[in-house]
């Protein structure tokens, strides 16, 4: 696929085939493509810990939130949650902050997961001290996301934005998960009137 196919099929995947597990090496294969993006400074102060052990899965579940404007929707149910994760941390003996760093590895590794058909969730609404505490991460380590990945069990549909503005995606009775974009139109505020 193309790289613009590759990004609009990047879309937040909620649910997923918890039948087909994670190999751990194909998280270590996405964190070794963050490894190589640009990095502020060239600090690259970011840390990863990286499981698709089953028993670790299902302590991570319970301490992440999953989707803030599907009130009545806890998360997925068992049989559709993630088989993977990717805990992305700061190094506070390399940086004070990451600067925009952990956005740039956050969409690398969506991107290199959708290439090898998988499919994630970027979380960042996290129990950050059970976190620390299941997994003994150490003071210097603070953790700033968690990546839920597996293989998609959801269709995912971009809508144009409709006319009331409504940014707030939502789940149709087909079971689809339903994302608003804003036109490009709306996001272009300056153009040169030269430009063709």
């Amino acid at each position: 696929m193309n790289f613009k196919e590759l990004v609009t099929q990047n879309r937040t995947r909620r649910k997923f085939d918890e039948s087909q597990p994670m190999d751990v090496d194909t998280l270590v294969e996405l964190v070794d493509l963050a490894r190589l993006t640009p990095s502020g400074m060239n600090k690259q102060p970011l840390k990863y810990i990286v499981t698709a052990d089953t028993e670790q899965c299902a302590e991570i579940f319970p301490l992440l939130g999953w989707a803030g404007y599907l009130k009545d929707w806890k998360g997925p149910a068992e049989g559709e949650r993630p088989t993977g994760y990717v805990i992305i941390m700061l190094d506070k003996d390399v940086a004070d902050t990451a600067h925009i760093d952990h956005g740039i590895a956050c969409q690398t590794i969506m991107l290199g997961a959708v290439e090898k058909g998988l499919g994630g969730c970027i979380i960042a609404t996290v129990n950050r001290k059970k976190l620390v505490t299941i997994f003994d991460i150490p003071d210097t380590l603070e953790v700033l996301l968690v990546l839920a990945l597996g293989i998609p069990a959801e269709k995912v549909v971009v809508e144009a934005l409709p006319s009331d503005g409504k940014i707030e995606y939502w789940r149709g009775t087909d079971g689809k998960h339903h994302v608003p974009k804003r036109s490009i139109d709306e996001l272009i505020v300056g153009r040169y009137p030269g430009d063709k």
